[in-house]
């Protein structure tokens, strides 16, 4: 199995990217009261190119570049829209496999997979619902095989 994330996940990425913008956006007004003229008037360029770049382009971007593929012995995730990882996860290494869904990502019917093993967790962000579920069951079905191959 191989696939891309849910497009749906693009808006969730705006939304974040545009909380981000909104709180960055605070601070420079707080910190205009106490710089010179034009350092504000640098801060509301740089500010306005943020914007533009992490609200409306970065998320397709993030959502173009995600990847993953699972197979019979292990789990390739590629992701990064500047600097590209590439992670194979082998599947005699995974411990579990949990979905977790906050309140944004519920309203958008998304879920995330998450696969640990003993080193770190790793994330396949923003799969439909049943996808990540089906993923999930999946992933847990192959780990158990290879459980019982050793």
């Amino acid at each position: 199995m191989g696939n891309v994330l849910s497009k749906r996940a693009v808006s969730i990425w705006r939304i974040y990217e545009a909380i981000r913008f909104i709180i960055f956006s605070f601070l420079y007004v707080i910190v205009s009261f106490f710089v010179p003229t034009w350092v504000v008037l640098m801060f509301v360029c740089l500010s306005i190119v943020d914007g533009m770049l992490f609200v409306f382009f970065v998320p397709r971007w993030k959502w173009e570049r995600w990847w993953y593929m699972i197979r019979d012995q292990e789990i390739e995730l590629e992701h990064g829209v500047w600097i590209r990882k590439r992670t194979l996860i082998p599947l005699r290494r995974v411990q579990h496999v949990d979905v977790k869904q906050g309140p944004l990502a519920r309203k958008y019917k998304l879920a995330s997979l998450y696969i640990y093993t003993a080193a770190m967790a790793h994330e396949i962000p923003f799969l439909d619902e049943q996808e990540a579920e089906k993923l999930r069951y999946y992933i847990s079905s192959l780990v158990k095989e290879d459980e019982h191959d050793e």
